[in-house]
């Protein structure tokens, strides 16, 4: 006899086409789709539940979950995943949600990469926000850089009066930068804002502003011109991790091994699926020519066995003229501005592919897995493993 699908509601306000909603719904249904759930788009879960006078209707439920939903499921004792991060209930809840401070620190460090010392962020007043923001601050403070930090209202554009508010609120922001600077904008649509405003003081993206941005809605991202620079979530695997662990609740329920309700429910952040590099961060930040090209040459070969030499002889300087110039504009040898670009990339790599460590040595430069690993451990205090394992899912944070 067939095992009977099953039923498992969705809560995702679908109505909001952002990927925060639309591909946490997509990921979930490929888990769905391999284990023959039957999926039913319920957006008023908790007063399906509360109305229910018969049998449960739902063996479980993945959603944006409010405390009316979680209230009803605890009380009828239906599995139940949230995914949205700010959520009031989300202590109370397992959940799956996006990790806001690795994607933050993804930024911050292509920042740096780009030879930008001076810094500013722009931050919703939302949890995730404040986390991301605070991360973005504390790493490019790490590096010694300062960063001006702002926020704003939860909706910037609620009515006319709070508009205006908030883009008053993002100029005097804009009047205490010093240019160039790299900029992160948690928002999209505001990273939209940002930018115009930017062309509008006659600033030069990304000469003058690197600038990047939310969570790669290419609505606001791709135009116009210029594109920006964002970070996609991974809100799909999102979707994908909570309907496993809603499996697993669902399974311990069906045999009668329910988790102890003293034990903080479980949490999984999913790490950021990729830096998407457009035009408002493809730059280097220094004023001297001569290690600016040095820089877009090192950026292009640094995957071959490149040295100071090859770069010098890119440019046409003697090397040693070359390595004074970069010591005096970046305060780095030309050696180690090299190997930070193939760290850089390998993170990348580690945290956004599946490819293993010997061929993701080779793809960056470093040629042997154990060169890259000496590096790794001599730079970051960790393995190259070590570092993937770390940033693709953390538990009970």
């Amino acid at each position: 006899m067939a095992k009977k699908p099953r039923r498992v509601a969705v809560m995702l306000d679908l109505r909001w086409a952002l990927k925060r909603h639309t591909e946490v719904f997509s990921g979930m249904q490929r888990f769905a789709q391999a284990h023959t759930w039957e999926s039913i788009v319920d957006e008023f879960a908790d007063r399906t539940l509360s109305e229910q006078r018969g049998a449960v209707p739902y063996d479980g439920i993945v959603a944006r979950a409010n405390k009316s939903l979680a209230k009803m499921a605890r009380r009828l004792d239906v599995p139940l995943v949230n995914v949205w991060f700010t959520s009031p209930a989300r202590k109370e809840l397992p959940g799956v949600f996006p990790d806001y401070a690795a994607a933050a620190r993804m930024r911050a460090e292509h920042l740096l990469a780009r030879g930008l010392r001076s810094f500013a962020v722009l931050a919703r007043v939302d949890r995730g926000a404040k986390i991301e923001a605070a991360a973005f601050r504390e790493t490019v403070q790490d590096a010694g850089c300062q960063c001006i930090f702002e926020t704003l209202p939860l909706d910037p554009v609620g009515n006319y009066t709070i508009w205006q508010k908030s883009r008053a609120r993002v100029n005097a922001w804009m009047n205490r930068w010093q240019p160039p600077i790299g900029v992160f904008v948690h928002a999209d649509d505001v990273g939209r804002w940002v930018a115009q405003m930017c062309l509008q003081r006659g600033w030069r993206i990304p000469q003058d502003v690197a600038l990047i941005s939310g969570a790669n809605e290419e609505t606001y991202c791709l135009h116009p011109r210029p594109s920006l620079s964002s970070i996609e979530r991974g809100f799909d695997r999102v979707g994908y991790e909570a309907a496993r662990l809603l499996e697993q609740l669902m399974d311990e329920r069906a045999s009668g091994r329910n988790r102890s309700a003293a034990s903080a429910p479980e949490h999984i952040f999913v790490a950021p699926q990729a830096l998407v590099v457009r035009e408002s961060t493809d730059f280097f930040a220094v004023d001297d020519p001569l290690v600016a090209a040095a820089l877009e040459f090192i950026s292009a070969h640094s995957h071959r066995r490149i040295g100071q030499n090859d770069v010098s002889r890119a440019v046409s300087a003697e090397t040693r003229t070359l390595q004074s110039r970069f010591r005096k504009v970046l305060d780095r040898p030309i050696v180690a501005v090299i190997r930070q670009v193939r760290i850089e990339r390998a993170k990348r790599e580690l945290v956004q592919s599946n490819l293993s460590l010997r061929q993701i040595a080779r793809d960056v430069g470093f040629g042997e897995s154990a060169r890259m690993n000496d590096v790794f451990r001599r730079e970051l205090g960790v393995s190259p493993g070590e570092y993937r394992k770390q940033r693709q899912l953390n538990h009970g944070r």
